[in-house]
């Protein structure tokens, strides 16, 4: 099969090699042609996909998908599939318990009181004395889940559908997740649903003293409600790795606020390493005329 490598952020260089000596029956191209079977995608160039009229499977390299469905000329009666990578998974367990850690052991105060050569102490806390709450409870958010658990914390997650995660207080209500939360990891698809689903409401709902964490998109946070929770002290500190403007502007107050923590996009890369298989899996399977796994329901959103 022919397969097409389209991305203006992936560098062509990490990637090529590897499908290349994973898929020896197929041929890989940087530019669009009539004859691909199969689309490889990550931002990739304007008129893409109007110049692939024989496409099989459109498979996307990056978990979230918001911004390739919003291309008015991403084919519906082709299957698309987004990336399940166990890279990236670990990745995001990661971050998001080095950012609990950082909140819970009061690590971002002592960066403060360092700066100001300030000797001082805050009440420790044990791992089991905090719940942390999760926004979405699909692959990232119920292994970082896991590995929170295995720490001694106390965890819960909110879904629109039921879920069962072992050791997890799971609820399709917004509100109990919140209200039973100190801390608040976010790891939702952007959807009309949940824009903006991180504003003064949910804020006041949680407990005191606690942090958010947002790792999903930048659209879920109302950044006026969440400054101001920061400076009347509800909330002790704000993560923050994704923004509705990306580069994040010069002039934006989050930069400088002593409460939040800003990294550029960087909590889970997709890897190519552990990627490659699951684009092998889809390619054998469009191949043997079977359906391919992750895909994205269009009406969802993700």
């Amino acid at each position: 099969m022919n397969l097409l490598f389209a991305s203006k952020i992936e560098p062509a260089e990490r990637w090529l090699p590897l499908l290349e000596r994973a898929l020896p029956l197929d041929t890989l191209f940087l530019e669009p042609r009539p004859d691909i079977d199969v689309a490889l995608v990550a931002g990739p160039p304007k008129g893409t996909f109007g110049r692939l009229p024989q496409l099989k499977l459109v498979q996307s390299l990056w978990m979230g998908v918001e911004k390739l469905l919003e291309d008015p000329e991403l084919p519906r009666n082709v299957p698309f599939a987004r990336m399940v990578d166990p890279g990236m998974v670990a990745a995001m367990s990661e971050t998001v318990l080095a950012y609990v850690l950082d909140w819970h052991r009061h690590f971002w105060t002592y960066r403060l009181w360092q700066r100001e050569k300030k000797w001082r102490r805050r009440r420790q806390f044990m791992a089991q004395d905090r719940t942390v709450g999760f926004l979405g409870l699909g692959e990232l958010g119920a292994d970082a889940a896991a590995k929170l658990l295995a720490l001694g914390f106390k965890v819960c997650g909110w879904s629109r559908r039921p879920k069962n995660v072992v050791g997890v207080h799971c609820s399709t209500d917004l509100g109990e997740i919140l209200q039973m939360s100190d801390a608040i990891v976010c790891l939702l698809p952007l959807t009309p649903q949940t824009r903006g689903v991180l504003n003064a409401a949910a804020f006041a709902q949680m407990r005191a003293g606690g942090c958010i964490i947002n790792v999903a998109r930048g659209a879920h946070v109302v950044v006026a409600d969440l400054l101001a929770a920061l400076d009347t002290r509800h909330l002790a500190h704000a993560y923050l790795d994704v923004f509705d403007e990306e580069p994040l502007p010069a002039d934006s107050p989050l930069w400088t606020h002593p409460g939040v923590t800003v990294t550029p996009h960087i909590a889970a890369l997709t890897e190519p390493r552990t990627a490659v298989p699951s684009i092998v899996e889809n390619v054998e399977r469009v191949r043997r005329g079977e359906t391919p796994l992750h895909l994205v329901d269009f009406a969802a959103g993700y």
